[in-house]
């Protein structure tokens, strides 16, 4: 795994508000970094793990009708605030909870409260994303009997997260113009995996000089699976198109 993010050379202490959960990722530390057929067993061992708990994840989902989202971006793409909009803007319509992963502060978790979302801080101190387990600790803390909406807002980060099956219904990938348009291009892992790719701030492309064209011909080529929404967090543009995408889906739900 060491190979592939350094996030589990050491077992994490994981902070989820304010109580201790350890990951125990077992590495053996004789083994030499030359012999990549026993990273790769290692690195696998690890996931088959998570995605066993990502299983049971999306059973319980399942079984409580909740439509969940897990949002990924870089740092500085505008996640927090397009999730604090969206948990306001739709509060009204629907039961949402919020759980948020950063390496350290809860001051995007202070911010998404105002939403009057239910909201859960997951702290992981060095671990670069987050992980079925800490998903499965965290669900404990949430009236699942009343939540409709579940957001996760994954750690900032376009590497680490894109290996990490969560259990949730739809991975959803954050794209501001202020990242230029080859972004899929440079981290390809974590746009295939996406079902929706939003670009967002588009209220200020024209400034950045985003050229759209570029970065949807990047988008499709990458991700075509993809559905591509074009969205600015702060002036409400091309919101509503989001709002409906999430309606169809929790109508299928339910």
């Amino acid at each position: 795994m060491c190979i592939k993010c350094g996030c589990s050379v050491t077992p994490q202490k994981i902070l989820i508000n304010n109580h201790d959960f350890y990951q125990h990722h077992h590495h053996d530390h004789n083994h030499s970094h030359n012999n990549d057929s026993k990273t790769i067993n290692i690195y696998e061992s690890i996931l088959a793990k998570n995605d066993h708990l990502a299983f049971h994840n999306r059973e319980l989902f399942q079984q409580k009708s909740i439509f969940v989202l897990n949002i990924l971006s870089s740092p500085g793409s505008g996640k927090t605030t397009f999730i604090e909009k969206t948990l306001t803007d739709l509060n009204s319509t629907y039961k949402s909870a919020v759980i948020v992963g950063d390496l350290a502060t809860d001051n995007d978790a202070q911010r998404l409260r105002r939403s009057k979302a239910e909201v859960i801080q997951i702290t992981t101190g060095d671990v670069c994303h987050l992980e079925a387990e800490m998903i499965n600790n965290s669900l404990q803390k949430i009236d699942l009997n009343h939540c409709q909406l579940l957001i996760i807002e994954n750690v900032g980060n376009l590497v680490c997260p894109a290996s990490y099956d969560l259990g949730e219904n739809e991975r959803i990938v954050l794209l501001s113009v202020t990242e230029g348009e080859d972004k899929p291009l440079k981290y390809p892992t974590i746009f295939k995996s996406a079902d929706v790719v939003i670009i967002n701030k588009i209220d200020i492309a024209k400034a950045v000089e985003f050229n759209q064209d570029l970065a949807l011909q990047n988008i499709k080529k990458i991700a075509p699976q993809a559905k591509i929404l074009m969205v600015s967090s702060r002036s409400g543009e091309g919101i509503n198109n989001w709002y409906r995408y999430i309606e169809q889906k929790l109508q299928k739900k339910r």
